[in-house]
């Protein structure tokens, strides 16, 4: 969709949804990855696999392809998680990671409701795990002080694709 395609990542509650649609609201093309081209498949074969697992969140790649080769855009942001993001990582010009303090992450989390991803006991137990191991996320991307009110954030985001912080 992009001339220039960006994917912003991170753990669960760190900000991704919150920076898409503020993208959007600023006029930019941004795919919500998680609403958008997730599926839940087996990440050995990309096969779909019934029920629901952090480790089946995928991203159908196909449809990543198809996206980043389409130019209609000048910029194109891909927000959200996928465990196969090792896959396409390669198709993006810059990764951007959004982080926060364990504290801010418990506040964020506290606020969601039971049936959203991070409400219940378990799932929490796993975003703060991989929260402190960083496994989950992609390590060559620029980390994001997501902490900071979320025009700062994206300013920042923007300020780095474009030099400037953008509408």
């Amino acid at each position: 969709m992009g001339v220039r395609n960006y994917l912003i990542e991170g753990v669960s509650g760190t900000g991704k949804t919150s920076v898409c649609k503020e993208l959007q609201r600023r006029g930019h093309h941004a795919v919500n990855g998680d609403r958008e081209l997730a599926y839940q498949g087996d990440p050995e074969t990309g096969e779909p696999v019934d029920g629901f697992g952090h480790e089946h969140h995928l991203w159908r790649i196909e449809d990543v392809r198809a996206l980043v080769a389409r130019d209609d855009e000048p910029l194109t942001f891909f927000c959200g998680g996928s465990r196969n993001f090792s896959t396409f990582i390669d198709l993006f010009d810059g990764v951007f990671v959004l982080d926060v303090d364990l504290e801010t992450l418990r506040r964020r989390l506290d606020a969601r409701p039971s049936e959203e991803w991070g409400g219940r006991p378990a799932e929490r137990a796993l975003i703060e795990r991989l929260h402190r191991t960083r496994e989950d996320i992609p390590s060559s991307g620029v980390l994001i002080d997501a902490t900071a009110p979320l025009s700062s954030v994206v300013d920042d985001i923007l300020r780095r694709v474009t030099g400037s912080p953008g509408t």
